[in-house]
């Protein structure tokens, strides 16, 4: 449908805006682009001082855009003016994912630096840290009614904070390699993974047990997401191939 052109460097998150009109993608050239579905125009750049930008989300209501950076940062942006409105500090290491919570009041983020931070968006203080892991910890989501996080890592793990005590609730482990990303699925109840061991998991949440196996990759999985209504699961590999399941 489109093709956009303006990054000069490897483009490492896209994602849509909440009404599905933009998409705002980061790269290792430093930039953030928001652009237009339609037309396929960039529609603003915004530029940073640090050489790579790992992930970028919009808040629920698509005012704000968050980003985790190579230098350690998380940055927020109003999408409107493209001016950065506040900075986090807490991490040691580059910060590797960023998200909102679905009321737009909280961030959280993980890092190389093995942690995760829960964020405050309004007085941009952290809340929580949440350790663990021992290695990178490479995405980390919000559970639909964000009273929980799940996190991966390349400590081959999955994990499943309480957020409230600040606690792990659940650890999954089965995957025998790096562990890339995880996802929700929308009623909370399972969750999904994929991992340089080539496969894609689902996962009981309660239960904290795979529920299934999806082994068809040929490669690294680096990602995975699930459709709103939860029927659908799509997944990037190293083997080149996007696929999706039902």
């Amino acid at each position: 449908l489109q093709i956009f052109r303006g990054h000069t460097d490897s483009v490492f998150t896209a994602r849509f805006s909440p009404d599905g009109h933009a998409v705002i993608s980061c790269s290792g050239d430093g930039t953030i682009r928001l652009w237009d579905i339609n037309t396929g125009n960039e529609v603003m750049k915004l530029k940073n001082d640090s050489n790579e930008i790992w992930d970028v989300n919009f808040s629920p209501g698509g005012k704000y855009v968050v980003s985790g950076l190579q230098d350690n940062t998380i940055r927020l942006w109003d999408v409107q003016s493209g001016i950065e409105i506040k900075r986090l500090l807490g991490h040691s290491k580059a910060v590797l994912s960023t998200q909102f919570s679905s009321d737009g009041k909280m961030i959280v983020s993980s890092s190389s630096d093995k942690t995760i931070n829960l964020w405050n968006v309004e007085s941009g203080e952290r809340l929580k840290q949440f350790k663990g892991h021992s290695n990178n910890v490479t995405s980390v989501k919000f559970s639909p009614d964000d009273k929980c996080i799940i996190s991966c890592s390349l400590d081959n793990t999955i994990r499943i904070w309480n957020i409230e005590t600040g606690r792990e609730w659940k650890i999954l482990i089965e995957h025998s390699n790096h562990v890339n990303d995880v996802k929700y699925f929308p009623d909370g109840r399972a969750i999904v993974s994929c991992s340089s061991d080539n496969t894609i998991r689902l996962w009981n949440v309660e239960l904290g047990k795979r529920i299934q196996i999806l082994e068809v990759h040929s490669q690294s999985v680096r990602s995975v997401d699930v459709s709103q209504n939860g029927n659908t699961i799509a997944s990037g590999s190293d083997d080149c191939k996007i696929r999706i399941w039902g």
